[in-house]
């Protein structure tokens, strides 16, 4: 027997007969008319093929096939009641598993030393957390969201910016000592660099300097490429190069004397970090709870 909703609908109000003993009182809950009641249960009968309810002027009562098929579909309609509840309260209340594709440079800088804390917060909820270094598909993943750098897809997912990071360009003590400083970004092509891969394309990013709406281009010449931030740091830290780093996470390494930023005054390049989701709407507390964990911690970071 194909299904169809019409199927459920008359099991519906057969319930709803069962449940009120007669149609006029079944009639009063459902918002229906008495014949239209009547018509419900009729159509339910012919097309499950039995008589399910001995009907009279003054009574009704369940046949034998009725109240088989009645003990039968009773706990099944109690458990779509039960989900509907369950995930009404899913909206309100943080539990459940959460996915999220994390971008890993982010996880190790910002998530990886809070875990605790936000678990504690949330003893419903069961975080998994997978470093990606490409988002691929949230949906077709089992992704509930997306936390990454760059700019967003056009289609496909709603973003939500979370961060405007500043790119800084840096070198060691040791590096300037030996090779001299460069004064001016153009200078750059006399000079060794770090370059990093863009996951996207397999190419290193570009090099831009921006100041209010000046942009200034440099194509460095490099002779490493990486594609692992902290490696990128530890080797320029090392004096194997020039690099560009991300202002977030770069304070500790630039108050210490590790890296020195070169051009301060070139400040409007920036990245930007993005929550990503599969969909605009019904977005659960979970979801909310953990996207607001990361303002949170991004505001420490970042706040004066």
């Amino acid at each position: 027997m194909a299904y169809d909703g019409r199927l459920l609908s008359g099991v519906t109000v057969l319930m709803a007969v069962v449940e009120a003993g007669t149609m006029t009182r079944a009639a009063e809950a459902l918002g229906l008319t008495q014949s239209g009641v009547g018509r419900a249960i009729q159509r339910l009968e012919a097309r499950v093929g039995v008589r399910l309810l001995d009907r009279t002027t003054r009574s009704l009562r369940l046949t034998d096939e009725g109240r088989r098929f009645w003990e039968r579909v009773g706990p099944h309609l109690e458990g779509i009641e039960q989900a509907a509840l369950e995930a009404a309260g899913s909206s309100q209340r943080v539990r459940g598993r959460l996915r999220v594709n994390v971008d890993p440079f982010f996880s190790r800088l910002v998530l990886a030393p809070t875990l605790t804390a936000f678990l504690a917060a949330h003893p419903e909820l069961r975080l998994e957390l997978l470093m990606r270094e490409q988002m691929g598909d949230l949906v077709a993943d089992g992704f509930d969201m997306a936390l990454r750098f760059g700019e967003p897809p056009s289609v496909g997912v709603t973003a939500r910016k979370l961060l405007e990071t500043r790119i800084l360009t840096v070198a060691s003590p040791g590096y300037l000592a030996a090779h001299g400083r460069p004064a001016d970004p153009r200078e750059l092509i006399d000079h060794a660099c770090i370059d990093y891969q863009d996951p996207r394309t397999g190419r290193p990013f570009a090099w831009e300097f921006r100041r209010g709406d000046l942009v200034l281009p440099v194509r460095q010449p490099a002779r490493l490429m990486v594609s692992d931030v902290d490696t990128m740091i530890g080797a320029c830290c090392e004096g194997a190069g020039i690099a560009q780093i991300l202002e977030l996470g770069s304070r500790d390494l630039l108050a210490r004397g590790a890296l020195v930023e070169l051009f301060p005054d070139w400040p409007g390049e920036t990245f930007p970090l993005y929550a990503l989701y599969p969909t605009r709407q019904h977005r659960p507390a979970k979801v909310r709870a953990f996207t607001d964990w990361c303002l949170q911690l991004l505001h420490q970071r970042t706040g004066p």
